[in-house]
């Protein structure tokens, strides 16, 4: 969607309505009801789709990049399994909550059915034993019986798949290399940030918080992220990382100009973020091979962003509203 038409959806008031005007932008885009779960499910799905499309036309190495990246849509899968596990529900309710055409295209479509078979976390922690998925869903699951909290099982997969996005940069080609890692530099990033503003909020033990954070920086490096992570409120964590990125002359422009508010920090942060990469890469895309590279970057991180960041917001906008009304 172009800006003209992501601004007219802030004029449409009816579900049904918003729905119909972005199905053109979404192919096939299909549900069995108007609920916020549902529609980000159909939405996710017409981009897990797309994202299909594109790695069966790219080189080799960009199809392994391609299937790293959609790991956080396994993992996101994982995460509702365990969740659904716990709360008790059925098999066939479980399997509801899945994206099945993500394992498809990873090959996983066996691995994810079993999961969904299991009935007990130690069942699970037994099945993950010989899997990427171990350490993390044994350490999360440790934590969660003594808690009863799921944030440190969630936060040890996201950590996992940061790691495995940077441990492939290796693999790819000078080019395709050069703008991967800056795009894996900048989530991770955001990453970090993210994980230390919800472990402010939520006072998570900043001893555990710390071994979510991955070693891989853009802006910031690790005694910049110790100084947040030590911060016992979200005003002064909004007001120390300004003063950190302000003196990076990369984004200081864009920065005077749109200061981190804290509404919607992460978004903002990641806005930020998001055009210093395009800025850094428009200018290169008269190199063909990086062209290609750039487009099929381009194509993943504004449809995820258009999700994320227009849509979903004004689908939990108007159904919210609606719930009013009936109340």
């Amino acid at each position: 969607m172009d800006e003209i038409t992501l601004k007219k959806l802030e004029d449409i008031t009816n579900i049904e309505q918003l729905i119909e005007y972005i199905g053109r932008f979404y192919p096939g885009l299909t549900f069995d009801s108007f609920t916020i779960e549902e529609i980000e499910r159909a939405l996710f799905h017409t981009y897990i789709k797309l994202i299909g499309r594109i790695i069966v036309h790219s080189p080799r190495t960009m199809r392994s990049f391609l299937r790293n990246y959609l790991m956080k849509y396994e993992i996101m899968n994982i995460k509702r399994i365990i969740l659904g596990t716990i709360l008790g529900m059925s098999i066939n309710d479980k399997s509801k909550l899945v994206n099945k055409l993500v394992e498809k295209y990873l090959n996983n479509t066996d691995f994810i059915n079993g999961l969904l078979e299991i009935t007990s976390l130690d069942q699970i922690q037994f099945y993950m034993k010989n899997t990427k998925y171990n350490k993390a869903i044994r350490e999360g699951i440790l934590y969660f019986r003594n808690t009863k909290e799921i944030f440190v099982l969630e936060a040890f997969l996201d950590r996992l798949y940061y790691e495995t996005m940077e441990n492939e940069i290796k693999f790819l080609n000078l080019k395709e290399k050069v703008m991967i890692s800056f795009y894996v530099n900048y989530i991770s990033e955001i990453y970090n940030l993210n994980i230390i503003y919800r472990g402010i909020k939520i006072n998570i033990d900043r001893n555990l918080l710390s071994q979510f954070l991955v070693n891989n920086y853009m802006f910031l490096n690790q005694g910049s992220l110790n100084d947040l992570l030590n911060l016992t409120s979200i005003n002064d964590f909004i007001t120390l990382l300004s003063e950190f990125l302000i003196r990076k002359k990369e984004i200081r422009p864009n920065l005077l100009r749109s200061p981190l508010k804290g509404e919607h920090l992460i978004w903002e942060i990641e806005k930020l973020y998001l055009d210093y990469f395009f800025r850094t890469f428009q200018i290169k895309i008269d190199d063909i091979a990086y062209q290609s590279i750039f487009r099929i970057m381009e194509l993943l991180i504004r449809k995820d962003n258009e999700i994320k960041i227009h849509v979903l917001p004004r689908v939990v906008e108007i159904l919210h509203e609606k719930y009013k009304v009936l109340k």
